[in-house]
């Protein structure tokens, strides 16, 4: 996984992970077949719509659920359905001098949007996410926490001491965009900066703290500002192929 010191001086502008994983489905396409994890996955799409009453049914072969979490994520009143997952694969269960047995398979995601007679799948990325039990070096890796909240999907990581950032995903025009990106940067108790991304208005506020050796750390006075973002195409969560590797420069 990459560490969280990787991202600590985060500026304007950001590219796709570099993943040898493909992008599994774009939103727009209904559902794909299941496929053996490793193996490049079917994009084509079909014109029968799949509904399901048992958000499960549609975790494909090689996979299991690993968290499932219920929220309004189209602004229909309906309580829709996400489905973190995770491979199966037997080759990438390891044995850690110090920590034991480790399951280092990645995740991915499933989205299902509720159609009140089941459910319909929107999307589908198999491998996105890394697994909870990479190597943190001297300290823990960055633990992920997906929510929805106010009709919106966000991806939190907690990096403790250091940190922690955020992701933050709505459904617009029939996709999950990235519309915004939030990281705070710590040392101990003490916040060195924040940094806020929004890329619906194309700005970027910055707030650094002015003493950050201050002897009340939960007081801090921050200097602010405000820069424009480039112009670019709001980023789908279907196309990430590895949030380790989203850059922000």
């Amino acid at each position: 996984m990459k560490h969280f010191f990787y991202g600590l001086f985060l500026t304007t502008f950001f590219i796709y992970g570099c993943s040898n994983e493909q992008p599994v489905v774009n939103e727009s396409e209904n559902i794909i077949e299941s496929v053996q994890e490793n193996q490049d996955l079917d994009t084509s799409s079909t014109n029968e719509i799949t509904i399901v009453t048992n958000p499960e049914d549609f975790i494909p072969e090689s996979f299991k659920l690993f968290e499932e979490l219920k929220g309004d994520l189209n602004e229909d009143g309906r309580e829709d359905v996400v489905l973190i997952i995770k491979g199966t694969n037997p080759t990438k269960v390891i044995e850690d001098e110090y920590r034991g047995e480790l399951d280092r398979n990645r995740r991915g995601i499933i989205i299902l949007i509720n159609q009140d007679d089941g459910y319909e799948m929107v999307l589908r990325n198999d491998h996105c996410f890394s697994s909870e039990n990479e190597d943190g070096g001297v300290y823990f890796p960055p633990e992920l926490e997906p929510y929805i909240e106010d009709n919106k999907l966000y991806f939190h990581y907690g990096h403790g001491r250091y940190g922690h950032w955020k992701y933050t995903f709505r459904f617009q025009e029939g996709a999950f965009k990235l519309i915004g990106y939030d990281s705070y940067i710590h040392q101990g108790p003490t916040v060195l900066s924040e940094h806020s991304y929004n890329f619906l208005t194309r700005k970027k506020l910055t707030k650094t703290n002015t003493d950050p050796y201050s002897e009340d750390p939960d007081n801090p006075t921050f200097e602010e500002e405000w820069s424009d973002l480039p112009e670019w195409d709001l980023m789908l969560l279907s196309e990430i192929k590895d949030f380790d590797d989203l850059d922000f420069y």
